[in-house]
Formats: structure tokens, C-alpha cells, sequence
């Protein structure tokens, strides 16, 4: 008996997590029992609770969801939600058709708010040494690019302006003016926006576009890099859900990139074939 004892305490702490807490007729998470939260708590405020262990202030809850709501589609041109949409002809059902879209949020399609608030914490902690944000700002995009063309959070391939831009940056500005954030990150990612206007104007502007505004807000509310890849994934996959079920509904089978209206009736042959 006393080793089913010592074995039974074996695999309870090598599944111990303090996320959740499940016996019969108890679920609580974060030490909190659901029944209280039902009907309290909104799902924006659950998932800061799960990610950080307690609840957000009333103004951090909104912050988070406007983020949220600002990523949750572009259009079935991004590739996650092609993707997705054609999963959903192939048989597989929702479940595997949203996966497909979800699996699809790489470094370049998905990982830009990750990679921003990267940049963005570089640049506030140089702020520190160099007491400018302009003079920081300049530094780590110099090195940023030194790696990589693209500043991550900046510019965007289809948008002059992204629409998303003001509105996220107005309710950060208006958090800050209120002391709900401390608005290092803001700081920072508008000055990286300067110094970009001013290299090219009179050219097509490099304006921050919705990686870049939100990594902001995901960065002041204090989520880590890797987080704000994670909050993207939880917005996006409800644009994802919304076309793979709508594409499901429309009766095609095997969808492919392109209509088969317009495939050539035959492929090209290389030159030397």
C-alpha cells in the first residue's frame, strides 16, 4: 500500500500545475472555483487570469480585448485563413480545418507582435542609458536591421495606413494619460515611427501597423514577447473558425488556390524539356 501511496504522489506532482485544480464536483481556476466566475467574469478577464494568475483592473480588460478584436481576420488572402478554408473542403472537419489555419502563424505570418515587443523592450531598456528615445530608438533599429529588411509592427503590405493603427494607439495614449499603463512601449514605437517618416518622406510611408499596435498594448499590460504571438493566435483563430465554418457550408469539395475554371488545360513545360 505504501508504495500505490508513494507512486499516486509520484504522478500528482509530476502533473502539478497550479493553472487549474480538478476533484469530483470541484473545478477551480487559478485557486478559483469556476461557479464564481461564471457569469462575473467576461472571457477576456478569464484569459488574463489563466496567463497571469489574477484578474485585470475593469480599464486592463478593455485594453486586452480591443487588442484582441483588432486581430481577429484579415480577409481570406492571409494565409492562415486560406489555409484553413481550404481544410475545410478536404473532409477533415472544423476542428482540423481551424488547426490547419492556426499552424500556419509562423515568424512571418503571425509572429511580427512577438517579434515587436521584442524590439520595443530593446529599445526601453537602452532608454535607460541613453535618455532619449529617439537616440535608443535609432540604435536598436540599426541593429534590427543590420538582421532583417523589416522592422516587425511596421508597414503593411496591402494597407497605405493600417485602420487598426489610430484607434489602438488612441485608447494606449488615453490608458497612459490615466496611469492604467506606464507608456514606455508607446514611447518607444512611436518614436521608431518617427524616425521612419522622416527617412522616407516624400515616399510610400512605413506607418505601425496592427503587430506593431498591439504589441504595445500586450507590452504595457506587462505579457511577455511570447505571449503576444500566443494572444494573436487566441484572436485570430476566431476569424479562422468563422471562415472554415462558412467555406464548409458552401458545398465545395478539394478546394484548391485558384478556381478550376482558370487552371491551364495544360502545365507548362520547362524551356529545355
Amino acid at each position: 500500500m505504501t508504495d500505490a501511496h508513494e507512486e499516486a504522489g509520484e504522478a500528482a506532482r509530476w502533473w502539478a500545475t497550479a493553472v487549474s485544480h480538478i476533484e469530483p464536483g470541484s473545478i477551480e481556476l487559478r485557486d478559483r472555483p469556476v461557479q464564481d466566475l461564471i457569469g462575473t467574469a467576461g472571457l477576456v478577464d478569464i484569459i488574463w487570469l489563466m496567463l497571469r494568475a489574477g484578474l485585470p483592473t475593469p480599464r486592463e480588460s478593455s485594453l486586452l480585448e480591443a487588442a484582441l478584436v483588432a486581430g481577429v481576420d484579415h480577409g481570406p488572402q492571409a494565409p492562415s485563413i486560406a489555409a484553413a478554408r481550404m481544410a475545410a473542403t478536404c473532409g477533415v472537419g472544423l476542428n482540423n480545418a481551424v488547426a490547419t489555419g492556426v499552424n500556419m502563424l509562423g515568424d512571418a505570418h503571425g509572429g511580427a507582435g512577438q517579434q515587436c515587443v521584442e524590439m520595443l523592450t530593446d529599445i526601453r531598456d537602452l532608454y535607460a542609458s541613453r535618455g532619449s528615445w529617439q537616440q535608443a530608438a535609432q540604435e536598436v533599429m540599426a541593429d534590427w536591421q543590420s538582421r532583417s529588411r523589416y522592422l516587425p509592427g511596421f508597414g503593411h503590405r496591402f494597407h497605405p495606413v493600417d485602420p487598426r493603427r489610430d484607434p489602438l494607439i488612441g485608447l494606449v495614449r488615453q490608458a497612459v494619460r490615466d496611469n492604467v499603463v506606464g507608456g514606455d512601449f508607446l514611447h518607444a514605437a512611436l518614436a521608431v515611427e518617427a524616425i521612419l517618416e522622416r527617412r522616407r518622406a516624400g515616399a510610400r510611408p512605413v506607418p505601425m501597423n496592427i503587430d506593431g499596435a498591439t504589441a504595445v498594448i500586450y507590452a504595457e499590460l506587462g505579457f511577455s514577447a511570447p505571449l503576444a504571438r500566443g494572444l494573436f493566435v487566441l484572436s485570430r483563430s476566431v476569424g479562422i473558425l468563422a471562415h472554415a465554418w462558412e467555406e464548409s457550408g458552401q458545398g465545395r469539395r478539394n478546394k484548391g488556390p485558384i478556381p478550376r475554371s482558370v487552371l491551364p488545360a495544360r502545365l507548362p513545360q520547362p524551356k529545355d524539356a
